[in-house]
């Protein structure tokens, strides 16, 4: 994939790193929008995040303190089609000598329905080393169907993800049964390819950064082996046992060095946070 390594040293591939590693993905089928039937949209529950949460991360690129990274969400300020939506803002930059020889400045948005928890919009705007990206994509959840800057229409599976509400949505899941072993799978869209995201439960850890010491669900993305990762198992997130389920702590080991993310400080959490006093 174009950039894919360029991608993996910015702040947002730890969060969504699964999307696009994953060993299977495909190209949906072009499709007439006009020609495609409606069909009934979900509903999601949510309590795992609301208005107001923000959420920051240190990045770190080997032994250097290589970025900063936000994810922050809010109120839509418009409907889409009648529905409620939250507006999500994903922002990574990188700093300090890290900035010198590799410049990152990273924006993304997704606007995710407030019932369903699917999107509606998603617009990614990055500069990563020189190399820039830009994507628009509109999603019709009831036709199936997502449209790209390019006014391209792809059929897509029922209630896609984008990169970011792939996250968003993953937090929503129930893992209170979980077992070591158990895989869940979220589909996604990046770069007008499906990208099934597959994330195995690994366990429960005790995790301290900066932000402090959590108790934590560790799930392993199984990921595709050797473009970009070792073996199949050298991505690793933690987050929150709670009901928030906000990620605290990725580390991956990658085949030029090793990346690691980890949350710095938080507010506007929906739950009570599982930090250990």
């Amino acid at each position: 994939m174009p950039g894919m390594k360029r991608f993996v040293l910015t702040p947002f591939a730890l969060l969504a790193a699964g999307c696009v590693l994953t060993a299977q993905s495909y190209r949906p089928p072009k499709v007439n929008l006009d020609l495609l039937p409606r069909h009934t949209l979900r509903v999601h529950e949510n309590k795992a995040w609301k208005s107001g949460e923000v959420v920051n991360y240190r990045v770190h690129y080997g032994l250097v303190n290589a970025g900063v990274a936000s994810l922050s969400v809010h109120e839509a300020a418009a409907d889409f089609n009648g529905r409620k939506a939250y507006h999500i803002i994903g922002e990574g930059k990188s700093i300090g000598s890290f900035d010198w020889f590799f410049k990152v400045r990273d924006r993304y948005e997704s606007f995710i329905d407030k019932e369903g928890i699917f999107p509606h919009r998603f617009i990614r705007n990055c500069d990563e080393g020189g190399y820039k990206i830009f994507q628009d994509y509109t999603f019709d959840a009831e036709k199936r169907a997502m449209i790209n800057h390019k006014k391209e229409t792809y059929m897509t599976p029922d209630f896609v993800q984008d990169m970011i509400s792939s996250y968003f949505y993953a937090r929503t899941l129930d893992f209170s049964h979980a077992k070591p072993g158990d895989i869940f799978i979220v589909n996604s869209i990046l770069d007008d390819e499906i990208y099934p995201l597959r994330m195995k439960f690994a366990g429960k850890e005790q995790i301290k950064v900066d932000a402090g010491t959590f108790n934590c669900l560790k799930f392993v993305p199984v990921v595709a082996k050797g473009r970009v990762f070792k073996r199949e198992e050298d991505l690793m997130v933690w987050v929150t046992d709670d009901l928030n389920h906000v990620p605290v702590l990725a580390k991956a080991k990658i085949l030029v060095g090793s990346v690691k993310m980890e949350m710095l400080n938080y507010k506007g959490l929906a739950n009570p946070v599982a930090q250990v006093k």
